[in-house]
């Protein structure tokens, strides 16, 4: 006779599921093993729901939130900007104004459709991304992008009349969260993520909020550590948010 394993409950609120906790290789740092714990709320989250479990280190995919859990490996942390006191630097005013000049910004609730999941695949193979993977379908897009357990919005990027990137982004009582950005890699030359964060960041004071939340600062890693280069930044050590102004050094992409 077959038994249906019982999910466990994870104490909070509202509740959640633990539906998946299994290590495997880490996506950033090869040498090392991951362990995301997936955990999927029972109902939609509140603004003030998810404003905490953002504070506490939660980050989104789909519906289900994670924390990191890595059996050796700390070198994931939290990092946030206080929008208040952070000051984009020259190179980043720069690009700002570069970026206003060449692009227009409409925000909308998140669409799946064709037109992004065409826009995706070319981002994540013309980047070198997609490490042997098939291309992304709608459904695959729907359930990654599409769907939430929170608020969320997306921030379209257009050139002309032409859709170019697409930033997914999530709301709560006191801030913005980052979830994912991707664009036409033909951009590259206007640092289209820069800029993404910067209207972001615009988009946080226009609202009077506190807090963007730019989801894993990963200093080993190139793909990551650039969020270090928005200063002042906060990233959560040990439990308490603390406070950084010094440029890390960025590894060399390879």
């Amino acid at each position: 006779m077959s038994v249906t394993p019982r999910l466990t409950v994870v104490a909070n609120q509202p509740p959640e599921l633990l539906v998946f906790d299994e290590p495997g290789p880490c996506a950033y740092l090869p040498e090392e093993t991951w362990r995301l714990p997936l955990r999927l709320p029972v109902r939609q989250l509140t603004r003030e729901e998810f404003g905490t479990r953002l504070a506490t280190g939660d980050r989104r995919q789909g519906r289900l939130l994670y924390r990191t859990a890595c059996p050796s490996c700390r070198a994931c942390e939290p990092i946030r900007l206080e929008v208040a006191r952070f000051q984009p630097d020259k190179t980043q005013r720069r690009i700002l104004r570069r970026g206003d000049r060449e692009l227009r910004v409409e925000c909308g609730p998140p669409v799946a459709d064709a037109d992004r999941v065409r826009l995706y695949n070319l981002h994540k193979f013309g980047r070198g991304l997609a490490l042997g993977e098939h291309a992304t379908d709608l459904d695959t897009y729907r359930a990654f992008l599409g769907e939430s357990c929170c608020e969320t919005f997306e921030l379209r990027y257009f050139r002309g009349t032409t859709l170019v990137a697409v930033a997914l982004v999530d709301r709560a009582d006191d801030a913005l969260s980052a979830v994912y950005f991707y664009w036409d890699p033909v951009l590259s030359s206007l640092s289209p993520g820069v800029f993404s964060i910067l209207k972001q960041v615009e988009l946080c004071r226009s609202l009077g909020l506190g807090y963007l939340y730019l989801g894993l600062f990963i200093g080993p890693s190139a793909k990551m550590a650039y969020k270090g280069l928005f200063l002042p930044h906060e990233r959560l050590i040990g439990g308490h948010w603390v406070e950084d102004t010094e440029r890390p050094q960025v590894p060399p992409r390879r």
